[in-house]
Formats: C-alpha cells, structure tokens, sequence
C-alpha cells in the first residue's frame, strides 16, 4: 500500500536530517505551534541531540555527565511521536518523489525535509600527519570520548589554531594539570574573529597560567615514531615533543548532500528568511545555513542561531510566514573569564576598549564609522547586557560615550 510504503502516511511526514540543536529546535518547535504530523530525526551519531558547548569545557574536565548533555529525555521524543534514527548517515534526497535513502538502502518519505547537518571539524591533512594515532578533534560527544584518556597532569599537548576551540581546549587541559603548547600561524591569536584589543587579553591570560603561545607559526609537520605521534616540526625551525594533538583550524558546513540534490549551495546550504531552500518543501537552519545579512551571505555557528533558525524553519514547515531576524551573540569560556559577544563584527574599522566595574572585566567596542556593530565582553556581564539590548533596540552608542566610562550606558535604554 503505498498510502503507509515507508512505515508512516507518505504524504505527511517531516524529516529531519542532522540531530543536532537546530533539528531539535524545529522538532520541540512543531510540537509546541500543534502540528500533529509524524517526525523523523534522522541523525549520524549514536546519541539523542545534545549541548556541545560543555563538551570542551566541563564534559572534559569530568564536572558534567553525559546524561546532563541531553536536551530531552527518551521519553520526550516518545510521547511527542517523534522516532529518532541514530547512527544513521543519509545518501541521497531525491526531490522529485520526496524521498532520502539512507547509506543502508532505507527509505524515508517526505511532505516536508529539514536540513540540520551542522558542520565538520576541518582535518589535519595527511601530508602534516593528520592521521597519526594522538591527533584529535573536539567537535562531536565521541570525539570528545576517545580524547579523555589523553588528558593527564604532566602530558604535553600541542594545539594546533588560536581560535575559539583551540584555546577553551588549552584552557582545559592547562587546569587539568597538561602542558600546552598552542601554534598559531597568522600573526596573532583569534585574527580572524576577533580585534586585537580582544587577541591581547586572552593571549595575557593564557600566558599568566602557563600556556606556551607561539604566533606566526605553522606546523612544518607531525613526528612518527613506533607507528605513534612522538613531536612536532615547527616553520620556527624548532622540534618539540608532544604526547598528543588538538586540531582546532575550522570547521566546514555540511553541504554534500545538499549540493547532490541540486539545492543552491554557497559556503552552506543558501536560505531565505524564512530558512526555505530553493526548493519551498525544504528548509535549513544551523551551522549547515548560509543567508544574507546586511547584503552579506554568512553563516552563523552558535547555539543562538541554531534555536532561532530552528524556530523559523518550523513556522515555515508549519506554513506561517515569520522572518528571520538574526541577533547574533556567542560565548566562551576560558579559566575564569566568561566572553560574552553581542553583535557581528563584520566591516568594523575602530574599537573603543572600556574597563569593567569589576576587576579584569573589561569591553571591546566594534564600529563602523560612528556606528556601533558589537562587543566583546570579558568578565563584564552587565556592559553585554545592556549593549545587548542595544543592539537589538537598534540604539546606537557614539564612540565618545563608549569611551567615557563615566557615561551611564543605562540611560539610553528609556
């Protein structure tokens, strides 16, 4: 009977590829607007969704169990009639009849296809040694489960990229009682993301714990020696052992399966506001999601963007017309100061730098002109949430009361 061929009524089911925040979002989202249709999450790892922010942080440090990760438990999914495929990688969509199969031949039919694939960590490649035994990356639950048993006091690790993850995965291991040496091969940490005001903080920070930093330089290549990483050839000309290697370089969106089907894909999978795809039965949303701000096309990779797009992307499969409008902020972690970032720095040309009320708290200001785009808060909570609320309120904060850190930035939220 074809009306029930694929196990549920063919012309009313969802699928949701990736099992991630976003696939989440969009499922919980459904559930909460009344849409009664069948949910498939259809997801290539072996557990229900889950928070990966701790899985650098806490999960490794050992404060965090693996159940607490979980953003719903089993029965949630049960009782909302939405079946979880785990450990379940897609091959193909075919749009034409609705349909993905999977790398088993399974098939699964559509009324309407969610893409959350999220994105991969970007691979040291071969050539460096990237597939040495010891050289890891921090992205997934089973990544960061076969790199525990490396984290002991005394143990060198080499961190390869001064991004983000390569520093909250130094900052680990330094607490952890690891030495750490992390290599960055622009000119300073965080170059690509953040100003400099921002870079010399956390570079101070690492440093006053012990954290070896060399900046302008590259990994020349990985040391073998009885078939397992034993050191590191640096462009500095220096050779130092290590016991094991952290790859933080990037990470890709996960468009392949996109770009099969024949879905406009540009740096991720491209969406409009309502996160449909150029095909109208199927959205995107995450980190796989690439749409226009401010005439730019991006992406953003936070748990923020994750929630909200998900949210849209189920007003759509639901059949409302809500827009998406990003208000872009990210956190992270590091010994004890918390970086709280409102707003997108894209095409700032000045920062104003302005002391926190606390002690070590401090502010990075991003302009464009005489126009503020964001902050970068460190240890200093209550400057982001008022910017914040700026920000979102579309009220500007003029250079020279940034500046002056006796001008109440509260007085222009009445």
């Amino acid at each position: 009977d074809s009306e029930t061929r694929y196990g549920f009524l063919m012309n009313d089911a969802i699928c949701i590829v990736g099992g991630g925040q976003a696939g989440l979002s969009i499922a919980s989202k459904l559930r909460k607007l009344g849409d009664q249709r069948p949910i498939t999450i259809i997801s290539s790892e072996l557990y229900p969704p889950y928070q990966r922010p701790p899985l650098s942080k806490k999960y490794l440090l050992g404060d965090t169990k693996k159940e607490r990760l979980f953003f719903r438990p089993l029965d949630w999914y049960q009782g909302n009639n939405v079946s979880l495929k785990l450990g379940a990688t897609v091959k193909s969509i075919n749009r034409e009849n609705k349909t993905v199969q999977l790398e088993t031949g399974e098939i699964f039919a559509y009324q309407k296809l969610a893409l959350t694939t999220g994105s991969n960590a970007i691979k040291l490649p071969k050539k460096l040694g990237g597939l040495l035994s010891g050289v890891y990356s921090i992205k997934t639950l089973n990544d960061v489960d076969n790199i525990k048993h490396e984290f002991m006091a005394g143990k060198t690790m080499l961190v390869i990229g001064g991004g983000y993850i390569g520093l909250e995965a130094a900052a680990t291991a330094n607490k952890l009682g690891l030495n750490v040496v992390l290599v960055e091969k622009e000119n300073r940490i965080l170059n690509r993301v953040a100003a400099v005001a921002t870079a010399d903080y956390f570079r101070n920070l690492h440093l006053s714990k012990g954290v070896q930093i060399l900046e302008s330089t590259s990994l020349v290549n990985l040391i073998e020696k009885g078939g397992r990483l034993a050191g590191a050839r640096l462009s500095s000309g220096e050779t130092i052992s290590v016991d094991f290697v952290v790859c933080g370089i990037g990470i890709r969106p996960n468009d392949d399966l996109a770009e099969k089907a024949e879905l406009k894909v540009s740096n991720g999978i491209n969406v409009n506001e309502y996160c449909q795809t150029s095909d109208k039965d199927i959205v995107a949303a995450g980190d796989c999601a690439s749409f226009l701000y401010k005439d730019k096309l991006i992406r953003l990779e936070s748990v923020q963007n994750a929630i909200d797009q998900g949210e849209i992307a189920a007003e759509t499969i639901f059949g409302n017309k809500v827009s998406y409008q990003p208000y872009p902020w990210f956190w992270s972690d590091q010994f004890e100061t918390k970086l709280q970032i409102a707003g997108l720095n894209i095409g700032f040309n000045h920062t104003i730098v302005r002391k926190g009320r606390r002690p070590g708290g401090q502010s990075v200001w991003y302009y464009r002109d005489q126009s503020l785009i964001a902050v970068d808060a460190m240890n200093d909570g209550s400057t982001y949430l008022v910017v914040s609320r700026l920000l979102k309120m579309q009220t500007n904060v003029t250079p020279e009361q940034a500046d002056n850190i006796n001008f109440d930035l509260k007085s222009l939220l009445k």
